[in-house]
This record gives C-alpha cells, structure tokens and sequence, in this order.
C-alpha cells in the first residue's frame, strides 16, 4: 500500500485555525480550503525536521509511524517547495544517534587512513634520502634529510612526488639535490631579486652548484657555505 503523507503548509500571511481560533499559525494543514492548527490536525505532537541532511532524514522517516511533509509557497517561482519534515521525537532522536555513530565510524576511518597516508609518506621520505646519502656520501645527514623531506612534500609536485622521484631515477634525485644547493649554497636567489633573468643567473651559479656536488659525491673537496647569507 501507498504512504500519503499529509502536508503541512507554512502560511505566508497570518492565519488563524478554522476549529480552535487560535493564531497566528506557524504551521497548519488546509481541510476544506480552511486552515487547521498542527494541534486540531493531531499532528502537534510531532516535531520539525528541516531538509539538508538526507541520512538523518531517510532514517527519521522510515522510524516514525507517522509524519508529514512541510512545504512554503514560493511566490517567485508560483510553487510549493519543500522545507522539512514533520516527524515523532523519538523517531528522530534514534536517527540521529545513528548518523553520529556513521560519523564518528567516518572519523575513525579517517584517522586511520591519515596514519597509514603519514607512515607511507615517512616511507617516501626515508627511501628517498637513502638514495641521496648512496649518491652523495659526504653530503650532511642533516642537509640530506632536509633535502628529502621538502623533495617528498604530500601534494607538493616535487621530485619525490614524481613517477621517476619514486623509481628513485638517478637524474630526478640528482635534480632536487642540485635545485637544494642553488638555493642554499649560491647566491641564485639574491640575483633574481636583483633582476637578473632566471637563465643567466642559472648559469652564473652552475661551477659553484658543482662544485658542491662534486665534493658531496667524493668528499675530496670542501663544499662552500650557505649563499644566503
């Protein structure tokens, strides 16, 4: 058999109940085109539950024995549109204790995949500052592990975030060492706030990029310090 929800109308214009006179009615229902109060309408004991949230909603409805749509006229689009439901409170009370616990279900499943997202991006990191340290022996542990965990950024497009970063590809992880060191050890950033185009201070700096590189691959020469400074 077909559920036929009554509807319930919230009047635009103050109304008073055909059966009990009392007003102005928030929400009533239309019998014989007169208005009638949720009470006289035996549906003043059910409560207003405002459409948005669609679980909460479904659940309400399909535990409550009885219910009603509530609808509002709009004027500007000459229609009924539909602002929530009537429903039992206990009805609603339980759906949405059972929407809290699919949220708080939701929420633990999100914090456990952040835990594995975490230890799988400290893997990345870690694999990629091992293959640094095989490539450049002599650079510092700390300056390695700098360099691998900026390369490695989650969401950062960086080297290690590259389909060849983590197949650690010989030139991608030479690149984020050599792109660390323009930075750090050169004066490539002070030339490019003086105005000096990207291309000719990227060949300005180059003997003294390899020149540290050079020394962190066979520690026979003394790489310079920081060119920040």
């Amino acid at each position: 058999m077909d559920l036929v929800a009554p509807v319930v109308v919230e009047p635009l214009r103050r109304r008073r109940c055909s059966e009990c006179l009392r007003g102005p009615l928030e929400r009533m229902i239309v019998e014989f085109n007169s208005p009638v109060c949720l009470d006289c309408a035996d549906l003043g004991h059910l409560v207003f539950l405002r459409r948005g949230d669609t679980a909460l909603t479904r659940r309400a409805r399909e535990g409550s024995a009885l219910w009603a749509v509530v609808v509002r006229h709009n004027r500007r689009r000459t229609r009924y549109e539909r602002q929530g439901l009537l429903v039992e409170e206990a009805a609603l009370a339980e759906a949405e204790s059972a929407c809290l616990a699919d949220a708080e279900a939701r929420a633990r499943r999100r914090a456990r995949d952040a835990v594995r997202r975490a230890a799988l991006d400290a893997e990345v990191t870690e694999v990629l500052l091992a293959e640094i340290m095989r490539l450049f022996p002599s650079c510092p542990a700390d300056r390695a592990t700098e360099i691998a965990v900026h390369a490695s950024a989650k969401g950062s497009g960086r080297v290690g975030r590259t389909a060849a970063g983590r197949s650690l590809d010989r030139g991608a992880v030479t690149a984020a060492v050599r792109a660390s060191v323009r930075h750090v050890d050169t004066p490539y950033d002070s030339l490019l706030m003086g105005g000096v185009p990207r291309h000719q201070a990227r060949t300005r700096v180059a003997p003294a990029i390899e020149t540290v590189l050079r020394a962190w691959r066979h520690g026979g020469e003394s790489a310079p310090g920081r060119g920040r400074g």
